[in-house]
């Protein structure tokens, strides 16, 4: 069937890495594919800038990259010979504990198992298995709901990841274990109660265990600039500077794709849609926010637990039982005292991000939705209390409440990172329950965001599904 002439083949609203995920996939089947960006640079979440001091290079969102090397297409792209370098931290993740000691979440599962105790050999059954699964189940688990290729290794998977974190962490015994799993699992920005977050922490530790927890030397913002250097170089136009709020700012094309919310698509094409999947998304729901804080500092901040000075990622939080009451208050709109935080150090393995001699840290805890209270002075003394004497070596800082991220990031509703929450109610059939996620009521529009499966996370699988759909839907081409 041959297609009436139209200004593109197909325009993709949005450059985050869904956004750009999709305009690649699809320009590499010979499509002519336009990508138009609201802010007058791209990535969305994949920023970087000076925020503190001159010098001091700071991730303005997403600065640890687990899925990055993990994602099953980001993989096949060429993105080093476009200036993407990852580092790898000597540890992907440290846990420290109020007594000094800390649970490591090293490349090594054996490494990994020797800070666990009598939780050692639980810790390496689990973990070998998973490991040894995952590659065959990585792109159905990130991907819609479907029949997978692999439908007993996806199902061993799905039983224990669909599970709440709060009943799957009772195989371990002993606090070191336990509480390494909760900082895995709070990364689902929600109860540890819920059912469906040990999916969050499972991943995560595979993907330490497997390629590592990346950082993109001189700053997230390289990533995507190496997505949109690929794009480009296959013959993709990027435009920038033009928030896109009606349907008819767009030239013509035969499918456009929206790495936006909810929120933004219906006020954008709500009068396009169905009664019923206009209902469904007007009843989408967002999940908790963050504050963040980035500091510039004057070295190393001094972490009581020797293995938490080699590590990327540092969760503060002390035992499973103390994170899952501060998550649990954070969502019923409460906000406790010791919240939970993660903390990154990039500096400390890519000397481009400061000063010799100087460091900077990079760290946000969960919000109730919307929330505009200061978190700064707990967030630094749930550092202070696993660091004495971190206050000392603040040079500057620079914080974002969740107001300040939505305005930064429009996605961001409520300073809600993950595109709404991604609990059991919205894991597979987020935005709308329909037979595809990425196709809207609309024909020819189609959402490619965090909004979709799989959710959160720099991977590009949301924008990756959706142009797979497309493709089909719209070109009439399979891509296996």
């Amino acid at each position: 069937m041959k297609l009436e002439k139209r200004d593109y083949d197909a325009i993709v609203v949005g450059s985050g890495p869904n956004g750009l995920a999709a305009a690649i996939l699809l320009q590499q089947q010979g499509l002519s594919v336009l990508i138009i960006e609201g802010k007058d640079v791209i990535g969305g979440g994949l920023s970087s800038a000076e925020l503190t001091l001159p010098g001091f290079m700071h991730d303005v969102c997403s600065a640890i990259h687990p899925m990055a090397l993990a994602s099953p297409f980001f993989r096949t792209l060429p993105l080093k010979e476009y200036g993407l370098e990852y580092l790898q931290p000597v540890l992907a993740a440290a846990h420290p504990f109020d007594d000094g000691t800390a649970a490591i979440l090293d490349h090594s599962i054996e490494k990994t198992a020797e800070c666990l105790g009598n939780d050692a050999k639980t810790y390496i059954s689990l973990m070998e298995n998973l490991i040894t699964t995952w590659p065959l189940i990585d792109e159905d688990a990130l991907g819609p709901l479907h029949f997978p290729k692999h439908p007993l290794a996806m199902a061993g998977f799905g039983l224990k990841a669909l599970s709440s974190a709060t009943g799957f962490v009772k195989r371990f015994k002993e606090k070191h274990a336990r509480g390494l799993f909760a900082g895995m699992a709070a990364h689902a920005i929600q109860p540890l109660s819920n059912l469906s977050t040990t999916a969050i922490g499972l991943v995560l530790m595979a993907s330490g265990h497997l390629k590592g927890w990346p950082i993109p030397k001189g700053g997230s913002k390289f990533i995507a600039e190496a997505l949109a250097g690929y794009f480009k170089s296959l013959g993709g136009k990027i435009e920038t500077g033009t928030f896109i709020t009606s349907l008819n700012q767009l030239p013509s094309a035969h499918a456009v794709l929206f790495d936006i919310t909810p929120k933004q698509l219906l006020q954008i094409a709500g009068h396009k849609f169905s009664s019923i999947y206009k209902w469904q998304l007007e009843r989408y729901r967002y999940g908790m926010g963050v504050f963040k804080v980035d500091w510039a500092l004057d070295g190393p901040i001094p972490f009581t637990a020797e293995a938490c000075r080699s590590a990327g990622t540092i969760h503060l939080g002390n035992t499973f039982e103390e994170i899952a009451a501060g998550e649990m208050m954070t969502s019923k709109g409460q906000q406790a005292d010791q919240p939970f935080v993660l903390l990154a150090q990039q500096s400390l393995f890519d000397p481009s991000r400061a000063p010799e001699g100087k460091q900077t840290a990079w760290a946000y805890c969960h919000v109730p939705n919307g929330s505009k209270q200061d978190m700064t002075a707990l967030i630094e003394n749930q550092v202070e209390r696993f660091a004495p004497g971190f206050k000392d070596r603040i040079l500057a800082k620079h914080t974002m409440n969740t107001e300040q991220m939505e305005a930064h990031n429009r996605n961001y509703i409520g300073g809600d990172i993950n595109g709404g929450i991604l609990d059991l109610g919205q894991l597979f059939t987020r935005p709308a329950l329909r037979w595809s996620p990425y196709k809207t009521a609309a024909k020819g529009l189609y959402i490619c965001s965090s909004s979709t499966p799989p959710g959160g996370g720099v991977h590009g699988m949301c924008g990756y599904n959706a142009a797979k759909r497309v493709l089909k839907d719209i070109f009439k081409l399979k891509i296996r």
